[in-house]
């Protein structure tokens, strides 16, 4: 199965933004405690954070992580993480129905996110509480001093603001499941006013508002163009959440759903464009797809926790995906999506990080190990940076209901001049045939294949496990080749494959 694709060097998309490989800590299930922090876990530094995990997360390179939530900010009390960890209050958390301890705060996130090289995304509670307390924590964040929050962020060990710079109002306003959930209308207002106040603060901050939860709401699309019209002018990015997922046990219409995230960005894209023109705006919005992942392994057995069946347990298991070898492809599809609408998708968070829908899972006291999803996420975080090429693709399709025509090459590729080479990122769809590919490079002066890598198994639902973490992982390809300007290379059905070329 013959497959083209040509790239030519002026044909591009955008510069993509690094934040584009972000991801997401929430105070939910263990991504915190027994994920990040376990104090008395053997590789646990001075402040009590697991370094093998740290090791990890190093490893992903990871630009951006948002924080503390998620469900979890709507009803937080970012006061109640600060000070003395002795006198910090048991919280109940309504939105997972756990117990919240609140022995990380921003203090010790911040020194974790600096221990990994990471920047804080903060999440405010537009939930329970508004303008004032938003603006209280900017100030205890990022004023340097001589007023009264920052110096409790002072006295509380750190001299210096921490000068975060990208703040999101809120979480998912859309959702009745939310604490505090409003309509656009109401949410629109509130998070203007919040969003003007902290601009009086600082102009140069970007603020990120709330749009739709999923595609599939029904207040979307109407909820975007109803925020923005409110916002517009004081916010610089538009949330979108979605989590694929496949119930039906069908492959191939399972990882034909990136296509409805393509469709889903390209409609917010263009009411960005419409509310743009309304106003008559000079500036631009763009989209902070800042949840994002497959979500759908964990959800029954979270049932009971969920439903309080389990009283109020501290950092119990909850949304601890298995993640197999068929959601390799699927995250390398989503992911070249992301890069393939670099244009308008600024920022992303693969939600989340640790043991919650994660890459790294971890055992309480024990291992830390790669679940299969950290390895598409790692290529493109570590080898995507750079210029995203405009790529002309020839393919075969395959047809499935309510989606139409899946191309069955997914494919993205960026230039990264910087290092002198294009790295390219391809998903075979069928089950059953190899596609023989072929990348007519041209305006390049291509040297050698430097990288060649394949994940690939014969079995969709093998996962990895602290007992066998390496059943899935990526493995030497060796017949990718450059002749007369032409990369060629075999793609074994339900593979992913990622391929550097020198220039």
């Amino acid at each position: 199965m013959r497959s083209t694709v040509t790239i030519h060097r002026d044909y591009t998309i955008s510069v993509i933004d690094p934040r584009l490989y972000g991801s997401f800590i929430e105070h939910m299930g263990r991504a915190v405690y027994t994920g990040i922090y376990e104090p008395d876990h053997p590789t646990a530094d001075e402040d009590g954070m697991r370094q093998d995990v740290a090791d990890l997360v190093r490893e992903l390179d990871v630009p951006v992580v948002r924080y503390p939530g998620g469900n979890f900010v709507s009803a937080y009390n970012w006061e109640d993480g600060i000070g003395p960890k002795e006198d910090r209050p048991v919280r109940l958390d309504l939105a997972w129905h756990t117990s919240e301890s609140n022995q990380v705060g921003i203090h010790e996130f911040s020194k974790w996110c600096d221990s990994v090289g990471t920047e804080m995304m903060l999440a405010i509670n537009l939930g329970t509480r508004g303008l004032n307390e938003a603006r209280n924590f900017l100030e205890y964040v990022n004023h340097p001093g001589g007023s009264e929050w920052s110096d409790l962020r002072r006295k509380n060990g750190r001299e210096a603001p921490w000068n975060v710079k990208l703040w999101c109002l809120g979480n998912e306003m859309d959702g009745p499941w939310q604490t505090g959930h409003k309509t656009a209308h109401e949410y629109g207002r509130l998070a203007y006013e919040t969003a003007k106040a902290m601009r009086s603060f600082d102009k140069s901050l970007e603020l990120v508002v709330c749009g739709s939860s999923s595609a599939t709401m029904p207040t979307y699309p109407e909820w975007e163009a109803t925020v923005l019209d409110h916002t517009y002018e004081e916010v610089d990015y538009i949330s979108l959440h979605m989590y694929l997922d496949n119930y039906e046990k069908d492959t191939a219409g399972y990882l034909a759903k990136s296509l409805t995230l393509d469709r889903y960005i390209e409609t917010v894209a263009g009411i960005i464009t419409y509310i743009k023109a309304k106003k008559r705006s000079k500036k631009d919005v763009y989209i902070s797809f800042d949840e994002w992942n497959v979500w759908y392994h964990s959800k029954k057995r979270d049932e009971a926790t969920l439903a309080g069946e389990k009283g109020w347990p501290f950092a119990p298991p909850l949304l601890e995906d298995d993640y197999n070898f068929e959601d390799v492809l699927q995250v390398g599809c989503i992911l070249n999506t992301f890069i393939n609408r670099a244009d308008v998708v600024k920022i992303a968070c693969l939600a989340q990080l640790v043991n919650v829908i994660a890459p790294i899972m971890t055992e309480p006291g024990g291992a830390a190990w790669r679940q299969t999803i950290f390895y598409p996420y790692y290529f493109a975080s570590r080898f995507g940076r750079g210029t995203a090429l405009k790529l002309a693709v020839d393919c075969p399709t395959y047809h499935v209901d309510n989606i139409g025509e899946v191309p069955m090459l997914d494919v993205s590729a960026v230039h990264n001049e910087k290092d002198g080479y294009i790295a390219l990122f391809a998903v075979n769809r069928s089950s059953t045939e190899t596609i023989d590919l072929d990348v007519v490079l041209q305006g390049y002066m291509p040297g050698s294949v430097i990288d060649d890598q394949v994940i690939s198994h014969p079995d969709i639902n093998i996962t990895n496990t602290a007992s066998k973490p390496d059943n899935v992982r990526p493995e030497a390809a060796a017949d990718a080749t450059i002749s007369d300007g032409r990369l060629t290379a075999a793609l074994a059905p339900l593979s992913y494959r990622f391929i550097r070329v020198k220039l």
